[in-house]
């Protein structure tokens, strides 16, 4: 008990989702035959390079106290334009194209940061109309067509898939590592520039934060910016791991990327959590996606209900965990005096 209580929440939930995540795997190896394989690893951190980016961009925003509803709208229009760019481009050089697919999520993200923090609509109002303004933007821009793997680069779409090393059977992937380097990018400027902890300041107490010369105005609306800067990050992401570009694409990432977040421990009243706890988030609900499809006890219907239950999951245990520990200090306050 007296290491628990020595231990930050933010730690607490890592080695709890650990735990879930060693459990669930034992789980499904018992279940399953022939579960625990390289060929598991290589398929779920395939599908996790692009989760993380959009459960990174969907924390800093939840961090705030906000959400962002628009994420997967952002990914599909991002996808579809970055696409239809290097079709009639072939020859773009690739940072180009990696470039022009950030600046399009981020010119919606910012769009919503506006609306948040300058006219002051509800971000769940703002991003729910934006998540099908931006999907009707995609429907028109389009024009009926679809983006096929045919027309794009051999080095685009082998991308995903390259190996950069590998620990016996579990081959670490471009797309998958350079997701992980963002990840571990973003957590490390939230962990030690006093600009990205202000994001924090504003979760948790607005007025605070304002009293002591935050802009929570600025702050909302960088958090945005950077959700559709990943958004855009991630289109790119499925337009290489995919090929072929629909209507259709990033449609329902909105649920999974904020049960991944919140899965992963942050929130959803803002002021806490981390993009490591997100990423982890994302590993397992992809994890559990993944090795429902292949348990035939039970229908590949129920993944969205298992998806609404780990969302209620984490929300009521985040809630216990932080009062206990509130209650737990205070007595150790108390008892040292």
């Amino acid at each position: 008990m007296g290491l628990i209580s020595r231990l930050s929440p933010a730690a607490l939930r890592i080695i709890a989702l650990l735990a879930v995540l060693a459990i669930v795997v034992i789980f499904f190896a018992v279940q399953i035959e022939g579960y625990l394989n390289g060929r598991l690893f290589n398929r779920i951190s395939s599908s996790v390079a692009i989760m993380a980016l959009i459960a990174t961009g969907q924390t800093l925003v939840i961090l705030t106290r906000n959400i962002d509803l628009s994420v997967g709208s952002m990914v599909g229009f991002a996808a579809f334009a970055t696409g239809s760019i290097i079709t009639n481009n072939p020859d773009l050089n690739p940072l180009l194209l990696v470039l022009y697919a950030a600046v399009v999520g981020t010119a919606f993200g910012m769009v919503n940061g506006a609306l948040v923090a300058y006219a002051r609509v509800p971000s769940i109002i703002v991003t729910l109309a934006t998540m099908a303004l931006y999907r009707s933007f995609l429907v028109e821009y389009s024009d009926a067509k679809s983006i096929t793997t045919s027309g794009l680069p051999a080095w685009l779409t082998d991308f995903p898939n390259m190996p950069v090393f590998s620990i016996g059977a579990m081959e670490f992937r471009a797309g998958f590592t350079a997701s992980l380097a963002v990840v571990i990018i973003v957590h490390l400027c939230l962990t030690r520039l006093r600009p990205a902890r202000a994001l924090f300041a504003v979760g948790s107490n607005p007025e605070a934060a304002e009293m002591a010369g935050i802009d929570a105005k600025r702050v909302v609306f960088a958090a945005f910016a950077l959700s559709g800067l990943m958004a855009g990050l991630a289109g790119f992401m499925f337009l290489a791991r995919f090929g072929t570009i629909t209507v259709v694409a990033g449609l329902g990432f909105e649920l999974k990327s904020v049960a991944s977040s919140v899965v992963g421990g942050v929130n959803i009243f803002g002021g806490s959590g981390s993009v490591i706890g997100a990423f982890l988030g994302a590993i397992l609900v992809d994890l559990l996606e993944t090795s429902l499809v292949r348990w035939a006890v039970v229908s590949e219907f129920w993944r969205e209900a298992v998806l609404g239950a780990l969302i209620l999951a984490a929300v009521a245990t985040d809630t216990i965990l932080s009062r206990r520990l509130t209650r737990l200090r205070a007595t150790k306050k108390g008892d040292a005096k």
